[in-house]
């Protein structure tokens, strides 16, 4: 079910609903680039496990309109707005990859409405302590998160021409990721299902624009407006060991600064394995039943 609904300050947020319309509410946070088509289990699965998603285009993606100089933590204030139209009191949260750390924000500052939180696959603090952000990352991100820290008029400058080449055509992402996938990520784009999808989440998110994905960059290499430290809801961080795009680095640091955090690493996976593991993730915010173990941080 599709909502055009507000934001406080009057802005359109593009906003879908799937699985049961009266079961337990989740907010999934898409992608960078990405839009409220992506990736998501099918119906049949939320309806038998009495779930509903609560996906939307991020301002700037889609249908939602941009928010010049949002950062991470201006999320929450817009799943706040959907939440109340939606006459949600509380909720989980998942993001996966840049939705992981606006997943985070809405744990943070929305403490008494967000029940758990589950980050796939994401990103520290620009400014987090101690970790090399850039270590293990693939050349073309650490490009992109540089000019978009140092020059973000050339950031839109590159992306405003790439992103209508992949507007015309979405499958032109995936092959110029194709030579810095990992071979398990090969592997899991090269399924027709799911290469279809990841093709209409990329043309729904930049359909209007690029400034959906300029200012996800901006934010994510800039101050996020909040503290993961301050998190007390149950958080789950999930990440694959081989994964260039968005480091595990990012989540063992994770994983130390929220208190009680559960986090679950698969030596064998990169970063396109998250969809796989978000039937069970989702089933762990609602009923917090254990995550299968791949490695677990040492205390």
């Amino acid at each position: 079910m599709r909502h055009r609904l507000r934001a406080a300050d009057g802005r359109q947020l593009m906003v879908e609903r799937f699985g049961d319309p009266s079961g337990r509410p989740v907010f999934l946070l898409h992608g960078t680039p990405g839009s409220r088509l992506g990736p998501a289990p099918r119906g049949m699965v939320l309806y038998q496990r009495r779930m509903q998603l609560i996906a939307y285009d991020r301002p700037g993606y889609g249908g939602s309109d941009r928010l010049p100089g949002r950062t991470v933590a201006d999320v929450a204030r817009d799943v706040a707005a959907i939440a109340d139209a939606l006459h949600l009191d509380t909720f989980a949260v998942a993001g996966r990859s840049g939705g992981a750390p606006h997943a985070l924000a809405c744990a943070a500052l929305l403490p008494e409405r967000v029940t758990r939180a589950a980050a796939l696959v994401g990103l520290a603090p620009w400014d987090a302590d101690g970790l090399d952000w850039f270590e293990g990352m693939t050349d073309s991100n650490v490009r992109e998160y540089t000019t978009a820290s140092l020059d973000p008029e050339e950031l839109a400058a590159r992306l405003i021409p790439r992103a209508a080449g992949i507007r015309k055509d979405p499958g032109r992402l995936l092959e110029e990721l194709r030579r810095e996938l990992t071979d398990h990520d090969r592997m899991i784009v090269s399924d027709a299902g799911l290469r279809r999808m990841l093709e209409r989440n990329f043309r729904e998110g930049l359909r209007t624009s690029a400034y959906g994905w300029i200012d996800d960059a901006i934010a994510l290499c800039s101050p996020w407006g909040f503290d993961p430290a301050v998190i007390r809801c149950p958080v789950l961080l999930w990440h694959g060991e081989k994964d260039v795009f968005s480091p595990i680095g990012h989540s063992r640091w994770l994983a130390r600064r929220i208190p009680g955090a559960t986090a679950r690493f698969d030596p064998h996976a990169a970063h396109f394995a998250a969809f796989g593991a978000l039937p069970t993730i989702l089933t762990w915010l609602l009923h917090g039943l254990a995550v299968p173990p791949q490695h677990q941080l040492p205390a």
